[in-house]
């Protein structure tokens, strides 16, 4: 908890505390020259948990989850990642832990030159070489049911909506069965209803793949359909935790502020 003590309460039976986590973050500091984006940053996040990681734009939400797959190098702290200290590991560790988690990019982050199947097809070709086509086809039809666009094989990313573009690019994640999902801002840019669409592909990704995720956001809406628990960032320091009851009943102003 930051300094001034918010009145929100952390509910200790959100996440299995008893299991090691999938995630352990402990005292991460991040700076670009004079500005301290994340100042001594702890986390946890446990098997089968949605973890909202909610805050204002500049808080040092998407910096967080790209030092957890080392997009980014922190400046000091550790983050462990299904047992492995991510910053010791070289660079043939890196991948194979790599392989394990899915992100869900802001943009999408489609292959604009590839069709939605060869968009698909490109990690599964790069991580699970040995597969035959019939099980690559299979895999890739399986991921495009799961979102909801087994009609959108063969379109161009330039022939799908916003929308559309943020249910291919999490088909492509799934493909390879992550065990740990990272969602950078996924309700970013879409109008309400599609908003909640891709909320509820999101539990439905939990469900179905077992999958623990941490989902960037200051979509309150993303958070209140997804979150199993919630951690504020403020200044890039962690405010607050808790459900999401805890933060609606909260008399913090700065949570107030986000929940109006």
């Amino acid at each position: 908890m930051k300094k001034g003590e918010p009145d929100t309460i952390v509910n200790d039976s959100v996440g299995n505390s008893s299991q090691e986590p999938m995630i352990n973050i402990e005292n991460l500091n991040v700076a670009f020259g004079p500005l301290q984006v994340l100042k001594g940053l702890s986390l946890k996040l446990y098997k089968e948990e949605n973890l909202v990681v909610l805050g204002k734009s500049g808080s040092g939400k998407s910096v967080l989850i790209k030092c957890i797959v080392q997009l980014l190098k922190p400046d000091s702290g550790t983050i462990e990642v299904l047992g492995s200290n991510v910053g010791s590991l070289n660079r043939k560790e890196l991948g194979e832990l790599r392989k394990k988690i899915g992100f869900l990019f802001q943009s999408g982050a489609l292959y604009d030159s590839m069709t939605v199947r060869e968009n698909l097809e490109f990690p599964l070709v790069r991580i699970r070489r040995k597969m035959s086509k019939k099980e690559v086809d299979d895999k890739i039809k399986e991921a495009l049911e799961n979102v909801g666009l087994a009609d959108a094989l063969n379109k161009m990313p330039s022939e799908l909506s916003g929308g559309m573009r943020k249910r291919i690019s999490l088909a492509r994640t799934l493909v390879v069965d992550p065990l740990i999902m990272l969602y950078d801002e996924p309700t970013t840019g879409l109008d309400p209803v599609t908003s909640d669409e891709i909320s509820e592909l999101i539990n439905l990704v939990q469900k179905k793949y077992k999958t623990s995720s941490i989902i960037i956001t200051h979509d309150i809406e993303c958070a209140r359909n997804t979150a199993n628990r919630i951690l504020m960032l403020h200044d890039g320091e962690v405010h607050t935790e808790g459900t999401i009851e805890n933060f609606e009943k909260s008399n913090d102003s700065l949570i107030k502020s986000f929940f109006k």
